[in-house]
């Protein structure tokens, strides 16, 4: 076990922060999920999120996408808040499997409905036993754990926007480097095979660990220049028949600097202002269809002209 030691100024600001209760009776929480959903169609958003009508949308990426996100997370706070040696001598293998078969059978479970095979289910279990045995090798080079603290795992952030609106997210873990006075969020993100540049250049993506850096700020009165935000994204597959070695984990900073951050908050302030009043309550009037492939190709309404005539008349 490691020794305890004083804690920082910024560990005790985290430490001694009471998150708000949010009283849903008559107030009201937005997320990045919200967002993105109306940056891509605020119809979609309106139908998902005030009329209720969301579709069963369990798939064995999401399966996979927790059980992985479950398995790091138990990895690097044993290994932050004991040793390295310690999360090493985890039987992660054994952890990913019971979080992987539980995950799936509690989303199974909501609509009685199998959304995956044995086939499919083994290939990505066997994906998740690569990622993980790619990590542990390779501890050092990814993670510093000298004066380096753990924040927290799942760190909520919840911050009141306007009358009775809060903003909650849930941080994937976030660090302290006592050495360089440097707060680190992270938020992992499980791909096939990683982010091109398409993804990177992504404003509503990328939007999401904006969002975290500006709220995480404000909600601790962390000085946002004191705050480094990354993507910290694994790969199931690998590509084959390449000259150089492919890591399992990419690493990617995105742009975060005043203007990007502006941004970001403006589109996010649209998206409030576009679908509530000023009490928060959500405005009930025709929200904006926006028709493409890329807005239309996996929506849940596509197939319901009842629901959603957005093929009327085209």
């Amino acid at each position: 076990m490691k020794r305890k030691s004083k804690l920082s100024e910024v560990e005790l600001k985290v430490k001694k922060h009471t998150p708000v209760e949010i009283n849903y009776q008559f107030q009201r929480s937005v997320s990045y999920s919200q967002f993105s959903l109306w940056s891509s169609c605020p119809n979609k958003w309106y139908l998902s999120y005030v009329e209720n009508l969301k579709p069963f949308t369990s798939s064995i990426h999401t399966v996979f996408g927790t059980a992985m996100h479950e398995t790091l997370q138990h990895y690097i706070k044993t290994m932050y808040e004991e040793t390295g040696a310690s999360a090493d001598r985890l039987d992660l293998e054994g952890y990913f499997q019971e979080r992987f078969t539980e995950v799936y059978r509690t989303e199974y479970l909501k609509e009685r409905v199998h959304f995956s095979d044995a086939e499919e289910m083994r290939d990505f279990y066997d994906d998740g036993l690569e990622i993980i045995k790619w990590i542990k090798k390779r501890r050092n080079k990814l993670f510093t754990i000298r004066n380096v603290k753990l924040l927290g795992i799942e760190l909520p952030l919840i911050y009141k926007l306007k009358n009775n609106i809060y903003y909650k997210a849930y941080i994937d873990f976030a660090l302290y480097d006592l050495d360089l006075n440097k707060v680190y969020i992270y938020d992992i993100k499980t791909s096939t095979s990683g982010w091109g540049k398409k993804a990177k250049g992504d404003d509503d993506k990328i939007s999401q660990i904006l969002l975290y850096k500006e709220f995480f700020s404000k909600q601790y009165d962390i000085p946002i220049e004191n705050i480094e935000i990354e993507f910290f994204i694994v790969k199931r597959k690998l590509y084959e028949n390449t000259d150089f070695i492919i890591p399992r984990v990419q690493r990617f900073k995105p742009p975060s600097g005043k203007i990007k951050r502006k941004q970001a908050m403006i589109k996010f302030e649209s998206f409030i202002n576009d679908c509530f009043d000023q009490s928060g309550k959500p405005l009930i009037k025709q929200h904006e269809k926006i028709v493409g492939e890329s807005s239309c190709k996996y929506c849940q309404f596509s197939d319901k002209p009842e629901i959603c005539d957005k093929n009327v008349g085209k």
